[in-house]
């Protein structure tokens, strides 16, 4: 029974489930009129916690803007790049170093790139910002 569950929660770990994603209006509106915000190239990355009942820990946006890449090929790519790389590491680098007293964390990462880069990258500047996001909303605490 017991290795059964641990085989669920390893498996379950690695998912990017619907209820993970930011889709509501009205939370889109609250992030980014109230929420704070930091660049690290080529991310911006806004953020605000508030006092909701979730079943997960954070719900999550992803934005490559039209503007900067015009053909949708383009953007689904980066896209596909950005949550592969949100996936894989959202459980070790976001989600335990996460105040669980604070809320739901609603997390946008807007892609501000030049260049369509490579997933290892994206990957080693996704874990980056999650790291300069500890930083920022626990910053007497010391982070490896």
């Amino acid at each position: 029974m017991a290795d059964q569950n641990l085989h669920l929660s390893i498996k379950t770990m690695y998912t990017f489930r619907k209820e993970e994603r930011l889709c509501s209006r009205k939370h889109l509106d609250l992030l980014f009129k109230n929420g704070s915000s930091f660049l690290l190239y080529p991310f911006r990355v806004s953020y605000l916690f508030i006092d909701q009942p979730a079943d997960v820990q954070a719900q999550v946006v992803i934005n490559v803007p039209k503007k900067r890449y015009k053909r949708a090929i383009d953007r689904n790519l980066l896209k596909r790049r950005i949550r592969e790389a949100y996936r894989l590491n959202k459980q070790d680098k976001l989600y335990l170093p996460l105040p669980t007293d604070r809320g739901l964390l609603l997390f946008s990462i807007q892609f501000v790139g030049k260049d369509k880069y490579e997933f290892a990258f994206i990957e080693k500047k996704l874990i980056a910002t999650f790291k300069r996001f500890h930083n920022l909303i626990q910053p007497n605490e010391i982070h490896q």
